[in-house]
């Protein structure tokens, strides 16, 4: 096995807007090892959920990506479905409404393993149970809007995982819950990724969550990775004055900090 899951080098993100492109990430240089657990922290605007849609394919026509990325575990582009599951933050507005839990599922299994309907909704009910829905049998049939918040995540997480990919990329995907379903969803991932060898990319703002968990830390600062390492090693000994201070002060990243105004 590759020791370099996926590499960019120099990958930088811009968007059109009136005539202008706005940088979201500058001069990238980061390595993912196949089977850690990557936690991708910054606060709001640093970059981290553009990296992690960069790396999906899911960036907006007016984005403007120069850089590379290399894919040694797969030596090609992955595919969406099939090689990288996503999980997003708004789990309600990224599931269908109108279709059943267990269409939602089963269509991805269908679609990217080749099974027939009977056995990907075989699977679906499989998947709902593995990721601890109470009573998969019924929750097959119902719908989104049915189904608390913490349990649509949990959701989103058995349709990403439906065609066995090797990446699994989470964003902010416990931002919306309480502290306690969090820590559940947390746990479920962790799970999940080590039964199924899979490889995590977690992003967050919440460096108390990531230290959990994360084998590995990468900071993002204004579109610029600042610092990446072990967890252990970053949070004990940080390289960067931003990372210190962040630690230092436990200030909650979902708040960009204030920026104070020049003299007159």
């Amino acid at each position: 096995m590759s020791k370099t899951f996926a590499r960019l080098s120099g990958l930088t993100v811009g968007y059109d807007a009136d005539g202008q492109t706005g940088a979201a990430l500058e001069a990238v240089d980061l390595e993912i090892v196949p089977g850690e657990r990557l936690a991708i922290i910054g606060e709001s605007g640093s970059g981290k959920s553009t990296l992690a849609l960069t790396l999906a394919g899911l960036l907006p026509d007016n984005a403007r990506v120069t850089g590379h990325i290399a894919w040694p575990a797969y030596g090609e582009a992955p595919l969406a479905g099939r090689d990288y599951g996503f999980v997003f933050q708004d789990a309600g507005a990224s599931l269908n409404p109108v279709l059943s839990v267990g269409e939602q599922i089963a269509e991805v299994a269908q679609r990217h393993l080749g099974m027939g309907w009977h056995e990907a909704y075989g699977r679906a009910r499989h998947l709902l149970e593995r990721v601890r829905i109470p009573q998969p049998d019924a929750a097959l049939h119902t719908y989104p809007h049915q189904l608390s918040g913490g349990q649509r995540q949990r959701v989103c997480i058995a349709s990403a995982i439906a065609a066995r990919p090797k990446l699994l990329i989470a964003d902010e995907p416990t931002s919306a819950l309480d502290m306690v379903v969090q820590a559940e969803i947390v746990a479920l991932l962790e799970e999940l990724v080590r039964e199924d060898g899979m490889t995590l990319l977690f992003v967050t703002h919440d460096i108390a969550l990531a230290s959990g968990f994360a084998d590995r830390i990468a900071v993002f600062r204004a579109g610029r990775l600042v610092e990446a390492g072990p967890t252990a090693e970053v949070l004990s000994r940080p390289r960067d004055a931003y990372t210190a201070s962040l630690i230092a002060s436990h200030i909650d990243l979902a708040t960009p900090p204030l920026v104070a105004e020049d003299a007159a």
